[in-house]
């Protein structure tokens, strides 16, 4: 036995081991079986409880060294030592992974600085649909119900051919992991920085052990755990955009037009937010002998996301067809009492940067949403052995149920009237691409009825008259049921001179994705009235100032959350739900798959290989646009997926490891629908398409990993992914008023749909290293003390390129309208979407005589984000670069309690993203540099600080 961290726990090495490989298919179980135990008996190790950092991460590079594929490990003691509340916070520590953040929190994972829907979420080998769908979301996972994370980097042929960079697996916890009866607890709280907020967080882990006599021994495992953090946000968006008319013809043509962008609206969303996770866990393990285990395990987790957000919007193109179209260079510059809003004039003295818009509207959005995401994975699961016969049979059936529930408690509308006098005058200033600065004017009427000037300056955005427009109350809910049912045949053997293990495998996966949306609408007087709703926002608000940092340019107040909870509550009872019937769907996917393979072990090493193939049906199930006539598409497609891995120790401590892995990337569920969803509260047209194909790839790994004795790794490794076929979201101006139905324009609305683009590839190179300092003290005569000092770094580099096709100038943006022309846009090179051209990690860390402290730092480049079809939208959109430095401390009071206190996001830097039109300009023979300061969005959360108690015992 040997105790694991400070606590002292008591674990089976040979328990973390094998429940470790065991829960890895591409793992060869009955070898890892033999290293770990092979005298047939537990092997006695005591640790002081003095190392946690060392210890643990001790047992990811055993598990991580033995594997016969390429994968990088998380102990579940390697997590608790950084303020890692989630699963993706927790796996970016690791080599080569990186993460992509909302409100702050780690919520996607990117292997090697691929894209995010390339990376496949499993708990205990099993591929979980997230649920948003595909895009595995992570942030809805608590850390706290993992005892391992375990990240594939290379696939193999028992796992799903989904996997393109790589596998995140949660490996739970078992009663078996410990050799008796264990209880672990966990309880603090903390503060948010920005806005003076709370957060809290407990989790209980029981297990225990029984001896049922002839019957075997039975393990029993239940864990709970709670997460509140509660917050406030800083925040700025602007749409940038080429001012096009209805009938496809530039608003602005002054001399010097390729090159301007214009803002279309610049907007606050300011939010308070409390955010939640929780989970429950049950895991019940028998086994009768030591030849058969049958395991029962469920999991449940959920996120809930509670928000309240007030949102301004300035829409400053509202009236873009006043400007008359002129190619004429300006007579004269900075007329401040233009003849229309000065929207796109730079007659008036306007640039896209910096300008002033006379009596423009004011869109402004109360909204409280209630979001709830969660995961129910149920497994029964059985291994058993035939004697000394070689074969081996494992089994299991999943049942998962993954819900996005998005329903809207309420959102208030309230709009400028149409009178441009009761409308603001705004002065906008985006030089600085870390502000969006604006400066609130009356608006006064000169002579005639469109000239006007800036009257007296307003600070209270709230004396503008804004009337309400409609209440809107949404029930939106997607749920995915999935059923997996699996088999595995394996045979030991001795063949050409090694020990072999042949495995063939089925596996069966249904996964059902269906969306009900529903909503009602009150948008009358009588019907405000009803529900006791006021028409006047200040009759609405509260007396509380902004609670963040950012300068605004203007003071509002925060909506009452209870007088929308009351108003929403009246027209429930009241009211009646219509359903959105062009946002309701259904998708069924259906694989069935089978794989055989083979692992050869020598000596020198090993070799895995073999083949999977995957007959994948898709039928999805929607309504034609504004009917409830339904419309079905289905398609059918059969895929290959061979890989092969060579290792080759080339010294007791050296491994070097090549390896071949084919994958396919399919396209999201509800892209897959056969019709097409307009939202006018965020004003997108988004479209499904059902013949879009996978995404193919297939790649090289070359990594050469170095132990060190007695503790230590070095790793340096080059990768390569070709793929073809790459999936894209197809975002232009929908510059049509073909779906202007029910009174609304939305020729101007933003259109979304997946798209195939051309081939493309990823090469990388990737570099790992992690040392103490401990076994070297006396050699280089340093004091013990010192030895409690360690390093952890990594650092991954991208190079990417998508060829891009090429657009006609002439597009029909939808069906039985006239077509629009758009500038032609050839062929063109882009970085593959989600890629950052460098990913690195660096810590350190002091532990020794029960205390611990690690200062962890960790950078990702900027990200591509969205591929532009034409330059109406200012071209690409990127992430900017992102970095986060985490510090960790804990001390051991006894051997049983600990105190710990951890500090997040220390630098505080915000998160950015922005339109890129030099890529574009360029492909169309305009040489433009690279360009970063057209900021779509800006955030910033504030630093967080927290602490408590850890138990066991």
């Amino acid at each position: 036995m040997f105790h694991t961290g400070s606590l002292g726990l008591r674990i089976s090495r040979k328990a973390v081991m094998l429940a470790a490989v065991a829960a890895m298919p591409q793992v060869a179980f009955a070898e890892e079986q033999k290293k770990a135990d092979p005298e047939g008996e537990v092997a006695e190790i005591l640790v002081a409880g003095e190392r946690p950092i060392a210890e643990s991460e001790a047992e990811a590079l055993r598990v991580q060294r033995l594997s016969d594929n390429l994968v990088t490990v998380a102990s579940a003691d390697s997590v608790g030592r950084l303020p890692d509340q989630n699963i993706a916070q927790a796996a970016s520590r690791l080599p080569g992974l990186a993460v992509e953040r909302d409100q702050g929190q780690a919520r996607y994972i990117s292997v090697r600085g691929a894209p995010n829907y390339w990376t496949t979420l499993s708990f205990d080998g099993i591929n979980v649909v997230s649920p948003e769908g595909r895009d595995a979301r992570f942030d809805s996972i608590p850390s706290a119900i993992a005892k391992l994370i375990v990240v594939s980097k290379a696939v193999t042929p028992d796992m799903p051919g989904e996997t393109v960079a790589g596998n995140v697996n949660i490996v739970t916890r078992s009663a078996f992991d410990y050799d008796g009866l264990r209880v672990l607890a966990k309880a603090g709280g903390g503060i948010a920085e920005l806005g003076d907020r709370r957060e809290y967080e407990g989790n209980l882990v029981v297990a225990d052990r029984f001896d049922v006599g002839g019957l075997g021994e039975i393990g029993v495992l239940v864990s709970g755990s709670y997460y509140e953090r509660n917050m406030v946000t800083d925040n700025f968006e602007t749409d940038w955009e080429v001012p096009i008319r209805g009938d496809g013809t530039r608003v602005d043509q002054r001399p010097g037009f390729q090159n301007r962008f214009w803002a279309r609206e610049t907007e606050n969303k300011l939010y308070r937010l409390t955010r939640k996770n929780w989970s429950l866990s049950g895991r019940l393990d028998w086994r009768p002998n030591d030849d058969n285990e049958i395991s029962l395990r469920s999991v449940y987790t959920i996120f809930l996301d509670d928000e309240a957000r007030d949102n301004y919007i300035f829409d400053l193109d509202d009236r873009q067809n006043d400007l008359v179209t002129d190619t004429a260079a300006c007579a004269s510059v900075g007329n401040p009492t233009p003849i229309n809003t000065a929207y796109a004039d730079v007659c008036s003295g306007n640039t896209p940067l910096k300008g002033t818009v006379y009596g423009i509207d004011i869109n402004q959005r109360s909204t409280l949403r209630e979001f709830r995401q969660s995961i129910f994975t149920n497994t029964l699961e059985g291994k058993h052995t035939f004697g000394d016969s070689g074969l081996k049979l494992e089994w299991l059936g999943n049942f998962t149920r993954s819900k996005d529930d998005r329903s809207v408690v309420g959102e208030a509308r309230w709009n400028s009237p149409s009178t441009r006098t009761l409308r603001p005058t705004v002065a906008y200033d985006f030089t600085d691409p870390q502000f969006a600065r604006v400066q609130l004017f009356n608006t006064v009427q000169l002579s005639g009825p469109t000239r006007f000037q800036a009257g007296t300056p307003v600070t209270a955005i709230d004396t503008f008259t804004k009337p309400l427009a409609d209440l809107r109350v949404s029930d939106l809910v997607d749920t995915t049921d999935a059923y997996t049912g699996r088999a595995i045949l394996a045979y030991d053997t001795a063949f050409l001179g090694g020990d072999a293990t042949f495995k063939a495998g089925f596996q069966f996966d249904q996964r059902t994705k269906t969306s009900v949306n529903n909503r009602i609408t009150v948008d009358t007087p009588a019907g405000f009235s009803t529900i006791g709703l006021s028409t006047d926002f200040n009759q609405f608000a509260l007396d509380l100032p902004f609670q963040g940092k950012i300068p605004l340019g203007y003071t509002f107040r925060y909506f009452d959350t209870e007088k929308m909870r009351a108003a929403s509550a009246a027209a429930r009872a009241n009211f009646a739900f219509a359903p959105l019937t062009d946002d309701n769907y259904r998708v069924r996917e259906t694989i069935y798959a089978g794989f055989v393979m083979g692992t050869l072990r020598y000596d020198w090493g090993s070799v895995l290989g073999g083949v999977r193939v995957e007959k994948v049906q898709n039928e999805g199930t929607a309504n034609r646009v504004g009917t409830t006539q339904p419309i079905t598409a289905q398609s059918e497609k059969t895929l290959f997926f061979p890989s092969l891995h060579v290792n080759y120790n080339v010294s007791d401590n050296g491994k070097l490891r090549v390896g071949y892995t084919t994958g396919a990337a399919r396209a999201d569920y509800d892209q897959l629908r056969p019709n097409v969803q307009v939202d006018d509260v965020n004003q997108t047209i988004s479209g499904g398409n059902p013949a879009v194909k996978p995404e193919r790839s297939w790649g090289l790994d070359a990594y050469l990993e170095w132990y060190v004795v007695p503790q230590g790794y070095l790793s340096i490794g080059a990768y390569y992914r070709k793929v073809r076929d790459v999936l894209y979201i197809d975002r232009r101006t929908f510059a049509s008023d073909a779906l202007n139905f029910g009174g609304i324009d939305r020729s101007d609305y933003i259109f979304f749909g997946i798209n195939n683009a051309g081939r493309g590839r990823i090469v990388g190179l990737e570099m790992a290293a992690q040392l103490q300092l401990d076994p070297w003290t006396e050699d280089l005569g340093l004091p013990e003390w010192m030895g409690g000092f360690g390093i952890s770094a990594n650092l991954t580099l991208n190079d990417s390129e998508v060829v891009k096709p090429g657009i006609r100038s002439t597009i029909a943006v939808a069906p039985n309208t006239n077509p629009v022309t758009f500038p032609t846009v050839p062929e063109r090179k882009v970085r593959l979407p989600g890629t950052s051209d460098y990913v690195y990690n660096i810590g350190g860390y002091y532990e020794k005589y029960g205390f611990s402290a690690r200062l962890q730092y960790q950078k990702r480049s900027a990200w591509l984000d969205g591929i532009a079809n034409d330059e109406v939208d200012a071209g690409d959109t990127y992430w900017a670069a992102d970095d986060e430095l985490d510090f960790s401390m804990r001390y051991a009071i006894t051997s049983n309690v600990e105190v710990y206190f951890d500090a997040s996001n220390l630098l505080d830097n915000p998160g950015r993203r922005f339109a890129e039109p030099g890529n574009l300009l360029s492909a169309q023979g305009t040489p433009t540099a690279f360009q970063d300061n057209l900021t779509i969005e800006w955030e910033r959360f504030g630093r967080r600080y927290s602490g408590g108690v850890r138990v066991t015992f």
